[in-house]
């Protein structure tokens, strides 16, 4: 692919985020990139060591003084010749060096995530490294950083390559038979010795499939919900469990109408804990609606966290069969003694008594995934649509077995064309802008 694309434009950002900072990272690709280092420093410094050097404007005015590095073509992130200019982080020092650089003739500021844009386009990274750079820079957790790390290497790329290999080669066999039956060599039911093997392919590709779960949980959370009737204590919780105040804590039932969410990192996973509505057959008209929307978020989490007040327990039927964790809160309340050996954790959110038993449990429920953040998981729904599109053609290939082989073979080119989309092999350019905006500018 990078043999039929011709840039022209040479294009810079700040690549080392928000200011003011300590230093600034200013990055520079594309075929004026020398010209640019001439200008602003009067030399090229030694490929890959940095040169402490003064920065200048056109004028020759000192812009400021800063480390300077270059990176020639092809041996850089893009492919193509690189720079960085390491400044002062200050917003005037990092403006002025913008506005330099925008005044050089094929010059221009860089899009969202053009710099692996070029990368891929040069073939420097595939798309599954490309995705995984960008969750890279987005973790926020270790099992995040863990999972991304391991993503950002070839191994996606080589799985999938090998599947389709093995479809083209299945495709390869059943075309030789269509197309030279009459050849000596080529005896006519060799098509026939490739669905075995295809049997095999679908089913690997299958077990891959389930461990999108596992992915999905590493990247956007594991997904706990505050269950309970009013006044049970799940917003005092998840104030506590936050340590700021997230939800708005009164005596009267109903408060909490709308799902309110927060981030927390337990044991180096990221947990996404939500607060609902108390659950109450006598609701208002908005508050049931409320109720309606905790009930499907609890249907749908991965974790319940059924809370109870102790001192006035209120216990309701119509929990959704989800893993669930039953809480009895407001323990201060309680006098000492019995009522606790309903509950899997006691605790009182006002105390802090019991917040550490519940984060042991969480932490125990959460951390199912952990073992998988260094396996190689389809991580994006896009790779879960393509994988979902060859099982289908698959599946269709090896069910024909009384039909024409054309039929066949043609759902065999369906199932390779999709994995040749997930690495980016075949056929990308209308995924290029939706996955590349996604990231940040200067990356």
């Amino acid at each position: 692919m990078a043999d039929q694309i011709l840039v022209r434009d040479t294009i810079f950002a700040l690549s080392s985020g928000t200011l003011p900072s300590g230093v600034a990272v200013v990055r520079v690709s594309g075929p004026e990139t020398q010209n640019a280092l001439r200008a602003m420093t009067g030399s090229i410094p030694e490929p890959r060591y940095a040169k402490l050097t003064t920065f200048r404007r056109d004028d020759g005015s000192i812009l400021d003084r800063g480390l300077c590095l270059f990176f020639p073509a092809p041996a850089s992130f893009t492919g193509e010749d690189c720079a960085e200019f390491h400044l002062h982080g200050g917003r005037a020092v990092v403006a002025a060096a913008l506005e330099v650089l925008a005044g050089f003739p094929g010059f221009r500021a860089a899009e969202a995530g053009e710099f692996t844009k070029r990368a891929f386009l040069n073939g420097k990274v595939d798309l599954t490294g490309a995705e995984a750079l960008s969750d890279l820079i987005a973790a926020e957790t270790e099992a995040q950083r863990r999972f991304a790390l391991a993503n950002t290497g070839e191994a996606h790329r080589r799985l999938y390559e090998g599947w389709r290999q093995r479809l083209i080669r299945a495709r390869a066999m059943i075309e030789a038979e269509l197309d030279f039956a009459d050849e000596a060599d080529v005896p006519g039911s060799i098509a026939s010795t490739v669905w075995g093997d295809l049997q095999g392919l679908r089913e690997e590709i299958g077990l891959h499939i389930a461990g999108y779960r596992s992915a999905e949980i590493i990247r956007e959370g594991f997904r706990v919900v505050l269950l309970g009737a009013p006044n049970a204590g799940k917003s005092s919780l998840l104030n506590a469990l936050a340590r700021r105040d997230v939800a708005i804590v009164t005596d009267e039932p109903g408060t909490t109408r709308d799902i309110l969410e927060v981030n927390l990192d337990i044991g180096g996973v990221k947990v996404v804990l939500a607060d609902t509505a108390g659950i109450r057959e006598a609701a208002g008209r908005v508050e049931a609606i409320g109720i309606d929307r905790s009930l499907q978020r609890a249907r749908d989490a991965d974790l319940i966290l059924l809370l109870e007040d102790i001192s006035a327990p209120e216990p309701f039927t119509g929990v959704p069969d989800r893993p669930t964790i039953r809480v009895g809160t407001k323990a201060d309340l309680l006098e000492c003694g019995g009522g606790t050996a309903a509950y899997d954790c006691t605790l009182s959110a006002k105390t802090g008594e019991g917040l550490d038993c519940l984060l042991e449990l969480l932490r125990s429920a959460s951390e199912t995934c952990i073992p998988r953040a260094g396996e190689i998981l389809p991580f994006r729904s896009r790779h879960l649509a393509l994988l979902n599109e060859t099982i289908e053609a698959l599946t269709l290939a090896i069910g024909r077995e009384h039909e024409e082989l054309e039929l066949r073979a043609e759902n065999l080119r369906v199932a390779s064309t999709a994995l040749g989309r997930i690495h980016g092999k075949i056929d990308v350019e209308d995924l290029l802008d939706a996955i590349f905006s996604t990231f940040c500018i200067g990356k």
